[in-house]
């Protein structure tokens, strides 16, 4: 067990067999000697000797170590890593949006750097989708930074209330019936809807909209509300905004969940717990390689590895349109190399794991393209009407539009 300063302690459970003291002390004192400075205060504890001892053996946070098999008479281990944030990623929950309250898909676009075109991708991604029919909620979950919110919604749509409201109203239970969701300030999109969940709302009139202090407050747990928990409070938001769509038209199909970049709680608790499908945005550079990479050795460490690859695609975001075949190809094999670490490792013997080739499309490190012209600079719903619509755009989007949308209504 490691507690919140990364010392460490062996936490033996002797509730069925008591051990010989001398053996204890012993213990003690060489894991104080190895461990030096890493060390916690008690380098051993017993099971009897604590308060709740079924807290730490009964953890919902404790994960079977790598590499140990458990086996008769070889008992189990287990680890407890007990941090101030980020504790969602090792914990991947398959496939949860499909059984919510309203059965929606959800996707989570997402990108380990900013500044990748994540938020304009999700603007183009759900326009595509209700072109196509399908009632499709943007929830901006950006917090610090929101992008999808104002690009799909005029100031004067945007509800009253935002994400960031009903995170904060729900840890005074207190965010019932909150305005949460408007339809996009977006013309034309056939038969289907695009609704919008803003993460800040306008706030009521004459009164100052105090964003910044709400966001200060948004990431406290709140011990006896329920739900107490950030991540809980976040997942209840989220259905919140779905049902809201469902009360005023149609319940959603599609909920594109537009995540904050790097490794942050919210982009934990989207990717490993809301999502049904996750696309990694990223360009081709050490900056991306090396950030993912160390995600991805977290979840195998974790032993979350295989749940979190059936969720997971590689976004190649923008992509030189006068070199596109040799910076994808670039691209497609640092993406394979890193990909790796969630891979399966194969022997000549066993041949029988998860371990695509670098030229397999269909897997999850294969890049679905967006092509980058400096025409798209600058462009947006409020200085250029009509942007998403130009040919040079579609152009640019088409692949990934085409991809992205057959992933994810797959999962419809």
């Amino acid at each position: 067990m490691r507690d919140i300063l990364g010392r460490l302690s062996l936490v033996l459970d002797d509730r069925q067999r008591e051990l010989p003291a001398d053996t204890v002390t012993r213990w003690r004192e060489e894991l104080a000697g190895r461990l030096g400075r890493y060390a916690a205060p008690e380098p051993v504890l017993l099971a009897r000797e604590l308060f709740a001892a079924e807290a730490v053996f009964g953890s919902p946070h404790a994960v079977d170590e790598p590499g140990w098999e458990s086996a008769p008479g070889r008992g189990r281990i287990l680890a407890l890593d007990n941090t101030v944030v980020g504790e969602d990623w090792a914990h991947v929950t398959v496939s949860p949006a499909r059984t919510s309250a309203t059965g929606a898909t959800r996707t989570v676009l997402y990108g380990f750097k900013g500044g990748v075109g994540r938020s304009t991708a999700t603007f183009m991604l759900g326009k595509h989708l209700a072109d196509r029919g399908h009632c499709v909620l943007v929830v901006d979950l950006d917090l610090e930074s929101p992008g999808s919110g104002p690009l799909l919604l005029g100031e004067d749509a945007t509800p009253q209330y935002g994400l960031i409201d009903h995170l904060v109203e729900s840890a005074l239970d207190n965010a019932e019936g909150l305005d949460l969701v408007a339809r996009a300030s977006v013309p034309s999109l056939g038969n289907g809807e695009l609704w919008v969940a803003p993460a800040r709302g306008r706030g009521r009139e004459g009164v100052p909209y105090a964003y910044v202090g709400k966001l200060n407050r948004v990431y406290a747990d709140v011990p006896g509300i329920a739900p107490s928990t950030f991540a809980d409070r976040l997942e209840a938001a989220v259905a919140a905004c779905e049902s809201a769509v469902a009360e005023r038209s149609r319940r959603p199909d599609i909920v594109l969940l537009d995540s904050r970049a790097g490794i942050h709680d919210i982009a934990a608790i989207a990717i490993s717990r809301l999502c049904d499908l996750a696309l990694l945005f990223g360009s081709d550079s050490g900056q991306t390689w090396h950030g993912y990479r160390d995600l991805f050795t977290a979840w195998r460490a974790s032993g979350q590895g295989a749940a979190i690859r059936e969720k997971l695609r590689m976004v190649a975001s923008m992509v030189p349109d006068e070199h596109r075949s040799d910076y994808l190809a670039s691209f497609r094999e640092h993406s394979w190399t890193c990909f790796s670490v969630l891979y399966d490792d194969l022997t000549a013997d066993d041949l029988t794991g998860f371990n695509p080739s670098p030229d397999d499309v269909s897997a999850p490190h294969s890049p679905i393209p967006i092509l980058f012209t400096h025409e798209l600079v600058g462009l947006d719903g409020a200085t250029s009407p009509g942007w998403s619509d130009r040919r040079f755009v579609q152009a640019a989007y088409g692949e990934f539009l085409d991809t992205a949308a057959r992933l994810i209504v797959e999962g419809v």
